[in-house]
């Protein structure tokens, strides 16, 4: 009796996570919090200590801090979720299946080597190709951010929302890396376009302008040289904010994604229309 009582429960809960209900999304989102509060911690205690940095074979930098966060971070997700896979900045991928925990363990490891507090633990979940939670956590710059599909977006534990903003003209828009977005001709014409007929832009960059930009100080940030790692885990904050987040071409997100188009609602598809467009002949031309 206690072994078929066993074996309905286990098929109860086997159902529960296929559908990705409430309470498993909880769960998930409540470990990846505490992953991520571990990392935080390995983290600082190397912040400022001038740690020695290796180059890799992508010219990236890392570090002690980086390795040991992600270890960090895997352990945590491995026992509460033995059977999902994970794909990490600095271990790569292990396992397979249809959950996929996507690690950046410390994105931003340039600010961090400069001792600048622009750096951050992302850590999303991806489930049949859907991002359902992520977690944001910058400990030294003093906040986190966490959602899961359908639950909202939070700061620090207060709920946020982004802006109401409709017009270009009043648009507040924040730039991150952009150097291939430079290269191509009709890209540069329409940031170019778009500098001039925005309110403000600034380059906040990292982590930090998704947080403004879930939580109404900003509305719209645009990059085209991200890593799916950097961003997923954002990407699902920015949404249960209320924004919209596609690539540059407003494409979905998947693990090839290379670009972002983040906004308030009413500004995405003018965005899109403008880095869609093609530039006259006369503009090119001047």
């Amino acid at each position: 009796m206690i072994a078929v009582t066993a074996k309905r429960l286990k098929r109860s809960y086997a159902g529960a996570v296929s559908t990705l209900d409430a309470t498993f999304l909880d769960h998930a989102l409540a470990v990846a919090r505490a992953a991520a509060d571990v990392a935080g911690e390995r983290i600082e205690r190397y912040f400022g200590r001038g740690v020695a940095v290796e180059i890799k074979p992508d010219a990236t930098p890392v570090t002690v801090a980086d390795r040991e966060a992600e270890d960090a971070v895997r352990a945590v997700l491995k026992k509460a979720f033995p059977d999902h896979a994970i794909l990490g900045e600095e271990r790569g991928r292990e396992g397979d299946g249809e959950f996929l925990w996507l690690v950046d363990p410390l994105d931003g490891t340039k600010s961090f080597v400069r001792g600048t507090p622009y750096f951050s633990t992302q850590i999303a979940l991806l489930h049949a190709g859907e991002l359902v939670l992520g977690v944001s956590h910058a400990p030294v710059y003093g906040e986190t951010m966490w959602a899961r599909r359908g639950g909202g977006a939070f700061l620090n534990g207060r709920r946020v929302r982004v802006a109401a903003t409709q017009r270009v003209g009043d648009a507040a828009v924040s730039l991150g890396n952009l150097k291939s977005l430079a290269l191509a001709p009709q890209g540069w014409h329409a940031l170019g376009a778009l500098v001039a007929a925005a309110n403000r832009v600034r380059g906040y960059g990292d982590f930090c302008h998704y947080h403004l930009l879930a939580r109404g100080a900003l509305d719209a940030v645009i990059e085209s040289d991200v890593n799916i790692l950097d961003i997923a885990a954002l990407a699902v904050i920015v949404r249960e904010a209320g924004g919209v987040f596609t690539d540059l071409a407003g494409a979905p997100l998947s693990l090839a994604t290379r670009s972002v188009l983040a906004a308030v609602p009413m500004l995405h598809a003018d965005l899109l229309d403008r880095f869609s467009r093609q530039p006259s002949a006369a503009s090119t031309s001047a």
